[in-house]
Parts: C-alpha cells; structure tokens; sequence
C-alpha cells in the first residue's frame, strides 16, 4: 500500500504525474479543504494558477458521512439513484438536505475567495485536484462544475483512490491517480499525516498562489534572492538553497523592500516551508511588515528518520546557518532577526537563541516543545513568547515549566482558549498568529504594534 508522509508529500509525487502538462494552458483546481494543500503544489510544480472548486456532500439524512450525491457552484448537482432507493430517502428529504448544504457552500465559496474572481476556465484544461476519492460523486461533481465554467479538458488528479472508482468518473476526460488499490478502506489509511486542514490554510495558500501569479505577471518576483548582493531596497519572494554544514536545507524567503526585520521559521520537520500553518502565520507576519524565511530544516533523506526531527543540537544548528546566511546577504544583513518555532522547532529556536554569539531580537513559540531546549533556556537572552492552546493541556504544562527556566530574558506565556495542540479551531490559528505578529512588532522594531489578543500569564 502507498502511503504520503502528508498531503505536501503527496502532493509533490502527484506532480511528477502531471509533468506531461506543463506546457499546456492550465488551472488546477484544489477541493477544499484538504485538496488544497495538494493541489498548491501540482500548482507550483506546473507554475499554473491556483484556485478552489467548491462542492458540498450529501449525505443520508440518517448516516450522514454516507454520499448521496453531492453538490456545486452553479447549481450542479450529482445524486446516486441507486442509494436513495436502498436508503429510502425521498425526494422532500434529498431537497432538504440539498438545501442545507448549498448555504454551506455558498457561505464558503465567499469565506475562500475573500473578493478574487474565479479563475477563468474557458477553453482551458482544468486539473481538479484532491487529497484522495472514496465514492467519488463530490470528484464527479467537481469536473462536472469546471466543464461548465467553460473547460476546454478536464483531468481529474489525487493520490489515492479505489480501482473500482476510477473505473467510473466519466466526468473527467483523464483521471491520474498515484495508487490505486483493489482493497481501499479510507483515503486517510494511505497518510501518515491526515490532520484536518482549516480555512484560514486555504485561504493563505490561494493568496500565496495569486501572489506568486501577479509577480509572473508584471515581472515584480524578485530573481536575485540567491545572490547575496541583491540590493538591499528590493522586494523579494523566492525559493532559496542555504548552506549548512556538509548539506543544503531549503526555503522560501519572502521580504518586503527596505526590510528591517526577518523571522525564521523554525520545525523539527523536512517540510515545513510548505505547511499552510506556517504560511498563514507568515502572510500575518507580512501584513506587518515583517520578513520571513520558512526552511526546511531536515533534507529530503533525513525526514523520514524520527530520530533526526528530535535532534534538537542538529535542527539548531542549521537555525544558526540559515541566520549567518541572512547575515551575509545585501538586504538582510542589517535587519533584527526573530525565531518563529513550532512542535521541535520551538526547542531547536531556543537552543539556537541561547548560544553566546547569538544576535536574535525575540523569539515565539506556537504550540511548541520549549521543554526540549532543556538546561539552556536559561541562557536565552531575547524576549520570548509561549503560545500554547488551553485545549492542549500536556504540552501548557511543559510550557509553564520551561517558562520557569526562561531566567535570563522577558518572557510570556499566552493561552488561546479552546484551541488543541494544531490550532485547527475556527479563529484559533488566527489567534495565535495575531499574537506572534505582535510580540515580533515590537520586539524586533517595525511599527507601533496592535493591541495584544489572547491571555498572558
């Protein structure tokens, strides 16, 4: 059985697939929510545009995770005949839930796009993309809604899939699949991360894309991000390779001209440049004027050894690499810097912070394991924020102890309510985000800041 480290992976292995379109004229398509997060990288692979394809399950009035049929934009709708038959639902029932899930769908579509235009698809190949197909009537509903939308093609693309299904989706004039099992339980069984994915995810992603887009566009994406004598007046948002030690760990650096300050993200991970957390976090960050570099800070090779995503001294020291590399370039060589931490990464920023060469204006930790940094939180000198759901008890507990080895700078701990370990609650990533950039304004000297949300204690 084929099984993705997580939808990133996933997406990255659907992208080889589609490798034969990059020359056409394309619009992927991702299902929210958890299509998106794939899709944004078949997205970036092919250099297309990103945008979503909302579409709405119905599900038995009586078991409602069971398809009936399913629902789109434009008032398509696709119903299996033959299980409202078995099931016994009528047709007042069907409608009922139709009309339920249609002012479900509408509200999203406005919550997703925020004001951006659809994309346009006429005489266009359309990839509609998701993380993985069951029955397949939301897929089929999904190609028949871009066909309308005026899809010259249609090809329909997701990781994982039941053979029996794929053998039935005439809506799509080409489905890729990278698995395709006799024997499917659930799309979730092929990941080792399925966690859910939040609207505030996708929508950072779709800005992201349209960012990426206009820069296409206009000429304005900086080229010269590797060079470290890009002028220090210039905007930059690219990939970028930055050295550290006997490897090369990789990243996206995204700065605002004239940038005064950069935060480094931080996490015991080998994607985390790619994590819709963490660019949500950074598009926040941004808003504020603030620079960012989200790495990688394990290879390809060593991310899939669980024991190098705990080696807190390892994910440290390639913290410090990436900040002597931003300390040698043009445009950020004068700027305060900040770490930005999760799960690991949170240990590894605090390492990193309290060695004595160590120039970091403030640190935050977002959910994080300040706790791994052991005997050396004591020596951390920048200001610094835990930022822990009171949902996720085990790890406040951690929190408050490490805080009360945090001896040697200004610290604060603040408790999103309600909000679990991955801050997947309406408005709680927001919360947390809101937070960070606050702590980062003021400490690393941009602008006056918002007034703080959350609770400190």
């Amino acid at each position: 059985m084929v099984v993705f480290e997580d939808r990133w992976d996933a997406g990255r292995v659907l992208a080889e697939r589609l490798a034969f379109l990059r020359a056409q004229d394309v619009v992927v398509l991702g299902l929210p929510r958890g299509g998106v997060p794939v899709a944004s990288v078949v997205a970036e692979s092919l250099d297309a545009p990103l945008d979503v394809i909302v579409v709405r399950k119905l599900g038995v009035p009586f078991q409602p995770e069971l398809a009936m049929g399913a629902i789109g934009e434009g008032g398509i709708r696709v119903v299996d005949r033959m299980l409202l038959a078995r099931a016994r639902v009528s047709e007042e029932e069907l409608a009922a839930v139709e009309a339920r899930e249609r002012a479900v769908l509408d509200a999203r579509v406005d919550r997703l796009r925020r004001g951006r235009p659809r994309a346009d698809l006429h005489g266009r190949v359309a990839v509609v993309v998701d993380d993985g197909i069951a029955t397949g009537s939301t897929a089929r509903v999904a190609c028949r809604v871009a066909r309308q939308l005026g899809a010259e093609r249609v090809v329909l693309a997701v990781p994982v899939a039941p053979a029996q299904t794929l053998r039935e989706l005439p809506e799509a004039d080409a489905v890729v699949c990278v698995s395709a099992p006799q024997h499917f339980r659930a799309v979730g069984a092929h990941y080792v991360d399925f966690s859910p994915t939040t609207d505030d995810e996708v929508v950072a992603l779709l800005e992201q894309a349209d960012r990426r887009a206009r820069a296409a566009g206009t000429g304005d994406a900086a080229g010269a991000g590797d060079d470290p004598g890009a002028h220090p007046g210039s905007a930059t948002d690219e990939d970028v390779v930055v050295p550290a030690g006997q490897v090369s760990i990789e990243g996206h650096l995204r700065l605002p001209a004239h940038a005064t300050g950069v935060v480094v993200f931080a996490h015991g991970s080998g994607s985390s440049r790619h994590s819709p957390r963490n660019r949500y976090v950074a598009d926040v960050l941004h808003e504020a004027g603030l620079g960012t570099l989200l790495l990688d800070l394990l290879t390809t090779e060593e991310e899939g050894d669980r024991a190098a995503v705990f080696d807190i001294p390892l994910l440290a020291t390639r913290l410090g690499s990436a900040t002597d590399w931003l300390a040698g370039r043009a445009d950020t060589g004068s700027c305060a810097i900040g770490y930005f931490g999760a799960s690991t990464g949170a240990g590894a920023a605090l390492w990193a912070a309290a060695e004595p060469s160590a120039h970091i204006a403030a640190v935050v930790s977002r959910g994080g394991r300040p706790d791994l940094a052991g005997p050396r939180l004591a020596a951390v000198r920048a200001p610094t924020l835990l930022i822990v759901g009171g949902a996720d008890r085990e790890v406040l507990a951690l929190n408050r102890r490490a805080r009360e080895s945090l001896t040697g700078c200004t610290s604060e701990l603040a408790v999103v309510p309600g909000a679990t370990h991955l801050f997947e609650e309406p408005g709680t990533l927001a919360e947390a985000a809101a937070l960070a950039r606050d702590w980062f304004v003021v400490h690393l000297g941009v602008v006056s800041p918002a007034s703080a949300r959350g609770r400190m204690s």
